[in-house]
């Protein structure tokens, strides 16, 4: 999805076509985006604070400060944004931005922005086809801003013409299709394979061994991989994680001996491995058919090895790059190295659970990237930003490899 975690600035001005930002809103949401609102004054009289609000789970602005007198920061606002979006863009508000006249907090935002703006007017037929808009709309333009031209159809007037807010879905698609252009498509032609989440090890029809491994740093690097323009087979362990971009190929499995199967389907045809699940060390050597009661003070469960998944790609392989993940509560960076050596990785993720906000369950990570050669790094960030990390240090190793 192009949109996801893209930060969207929504300005709505005061003309009757503002009703239909509630649903863009809910839109850019249901996309993934993190969506703010800003209104004109005028465009309080056709849409209601507390609807965006619910809609967008941010507070909505229309003035430079609050009921409590607290200032709205229009630079932080500016700052803040991916993409400024200013829809319905009436003429006023339009001649306003363009001249630079800054008597509201959709101006000010507007001039603070550093980010791409698209403008989508949406006006009376007359009002739009008129000398002074249609200079305005060609100076926005020149000024680098993306312009959502009016469409034909029946104006709130009466009037059938140009100058109809563009529909929900064409800003949308316009959008979308921005952050798809500007993500370069690096990977494109490679297949990416990606193993995700933890294993569960079956002790009875009831009970298993397993982890608290969520799968989303195997997801984020999914995500991102196939932004990259890569073929992405993502193999998950069960996990809450869910993605709804349809050019990712998700097989889920249970077991690590499942998982083992499901990965060497695809490893001989694979480019890049990236190996993020959890998997179970261990499993019950006995699974029972049925629950098993308590009855006794104690129990045992005996378990044997599972198959090792990465050794075995890392003896297998020929062309591909193989990366491993290492989540290390001590003698973090030798335990890593040790494993990137018999594993006969490429490169190793390692992470250790006495950073905070790094680990399972986390939205954040803190990872240090390590090959035979050389170690890097990196601070603590969002897992679609490390997802970002771990994918340009293996395009920079696989490109010389």
């Amino acid at each position: 999805m192009a949109l996801k975690g893209k930060k969207i600035l929504l300005a709505i001005s005061g003309g009757i076509a503002a009703y239909k930002m509630n649903y863009l809103v809910r839109d850019f949401i249901k996309n993934g985006a993190d969506v703010k609102v800003i209104l004109t004054p005028s465009a309080e009289n056709f849409v209601s604070k507390v609807t965006l609000s619910t809609l967008s789970k941010n507070p909505v602005f229309s003035d430079f400060y609050d009921e409590n007198g607290t200032w709205n920061s229009h630079v932080e606002l500016g700052l803040w944004a991916d993409v400024l979006v200013i829809a319905p863009c009436t003429a006023n508000t339009l001649s306003k931005m363009v001249h630079g006249i800054c008597d509201n907090l959709v101006i000010a935002t507007y001039l603070s922005a550093k980010c791409p703006v698209f403008i989508a007017p949406a006006m009376d037929l007359d009002m739009y086809a008129h000398p002074s808009t249609l200079e305005n709309l060609e100076k926005a333009e020149k000024f680098g801003h993306h312009i959502i031209p009016a469409e034909f159809g029946e104006l709130a007037s009466g009037l059938v013409g140009q100058g109809r807010l563009a529909e929900n879905e064409t800003i949308l698609q316009k959008i979308e299709e921005f952050f798809a252009a500007s993500h370069p498509k690096t990977l494109e032609g490679k297949t990416v394979l990606i193993t995700a989440g933890p294993t569960y090890e079956a002790i009875d029809p009831v009970r298993f061994i397993g982890n608290h491994s969520s799968g989303k740093m195997g997801f984020s690097i999914a995500e991102e991989a196939e932004k990259r323009g890569a073929k992405v087979i993502l193999i998950s362990g069960p996990t809450a994680q869910k993605t709804s971009n349809k050019n990712i190929e998700i097989h889920k499995i249970t077991s690590a001996k499942e998982m083992f199967d499901e990965v060497f389907k695809y490893f001989e045809n694979t480019d890049i491995a990236i190996m993020s699940a959890a998997v179970a060390d261990y499993t019950p050597k006995f699974v029972a058919k049925e629950k098993i009661k308590k009855s006794e003070a104690e129990f045992t469960i005996e378990l044997v090895k599972n198959p090792d998944i990465l050794k075995t790609m890392g003896e297998k392989k020929s062309h591909q790059f193989l990366v491993g993940f290492a989540l290390e509560t001590q003698n973090e960076e030798e335990n890593a190295k040790g494993k990137l050596e018999k594993k006969n990785l490429d490169m190793i993720v390692l992470n250790s659970l006495k950073d905070e906000g790094a680990g399972f369950q986390k939205d954040t990570n803190k990872i240090k990237i390590l090959t035979k050669t050389e170690q890097k790094e990196f601070s603590l960030k969002s897992k679609e930003n490390v997802a970002k990390d771990i994918l340009n240090f293996v395009e920079e190793k696989f490109n010389k490899s």
